[in-house]
């Protein structure tokens, strides 16, 4: 359910991506730094969501892991992704 949530907002994308969102060069052109603050933005409200949808307790396990897919791969394999309430977690 999590996964089709976050295709609906369009950012599942956001989560299956492993990779820190690079770097703008120097003197970066118009689209390049819309595109890089879309990515940001995407990875942000991707990792929004999950903090959103689980516990206080799990929220102080995962709050260390810096990728967004690191934390969807911790809570899959933990069974930890709560989906009591899950409604109430609109973004």
């Amino acid at each position: 359910r999590m996964e089709t949530y976050l295709e609906t907002l369009v950012l599942w994308e956001g989560v299956e991506e492993d990779c820190d969102v690079f770097a703008l060069p120097d003197n970066p052109i118009t689209t390049q730094m819309k595109i890089h603050k879309e990515r940001k933005i995407k990875k942000a409200k991707a990792k929004s969501c999950l903090f959103d949808c689980i516990s206080k307790n799990i929220f102080t396990w995962i709050i260390t892991l810096k990728s967004t897919k690191t934390i969807w791969d911790y809570l899959k394999r933990k069974n930890m992704l709560e989906m009591k309430g899950f409604e109430a977690c609109k973004y």
